[in-house]
């Protein structure tokens, strides 16, 4: 057996609003995010905690996360995993008649809410793949941009990169993190992750 194993693939992006109370932490309105393209996630540290004695560091008390960034590239948002990610509440219709549209309102009512993220990671090792389930526990995503650009003579694939914020949760040892043990199929480490996400009633 070889001594690790090498990342293959993202896929299966899904968000589920997270709330907290009492040191409990529940999820709810769990639904697929987008197709994944990309997922980057980078973490920073307290900070080593040095003791010294006899003029030498003599005790280092280990790091613990303090905050995190998380970047994901999708294909594209449809209507419902963009207005639950955004906290977009207002929806005002325009026109009359045979011509009436539905426009979503970004306004002083939008709340950016706090969800926990799942995706799915793919590892190959000695030539057998395996998927891992992955959730963070707790992020709140930046305002989305927009970045496109006109077709010319070859269909330019666009895709889109949401920031979003990492912070531990609300439970007793402030979690932040969960990988799940490796599956034989994406199925069931998507299955995995929604055991969390999408706890039965």
């Amino acid at each position: 057996m070889a001594n690790g194993k090498v990342i293959t693939g993202y896929s299966m992006p899904f968000v589920a609003l997270y709330a907290a109370a009492n040191g409990v932490v529940t999820y709810s309105g769990g639904i697929p995010l987008a197709r994944g393209v990309n997922v980057s996630l980078s973490v920073e540290g307290g900070g080593d905690n040095d003791f010294y004695a006899d003029n030498v560091k003599a005790e280092s008390a280990n790091q613990t996360f303090s905050s995190g960034k998380l970047s994901l590239t999708v294909d594209g948002l449809k209507a419902a995993a963009r207005k639950l990610i955004s906290g977009v509440k207002t929806t005002r219709t325009e026109g009359s008649g045979d011509t009436v549209v539905s426009f979503d309102v970004y306004d002083d009512d939008q709340k950016m809410p706090y969800v926990g993220v799942g995706f799915v990671v793919r590892y190959m090792e000695d030539g057998v793949t395996t998927y891992a389930p992955v959730i963070i526990k707790k992020v709140k995503f930046s305002p989305e941009g927009l970045d496109a650009a006109t077709q010319e003579e070859n269909i330019d694939w666009q895709t889109t990169k949401l920031e979003a914020s990492i912070m531990r949760d609300d439970t007793a040892n402030h979690e932040w993190k969960m990988i799940g043990e490796d599956q034989t199929t994406e199925e069931a480490a998507v299955a995995a992750y929604k055991l969390v996400l999408t706890p039965a009633a």
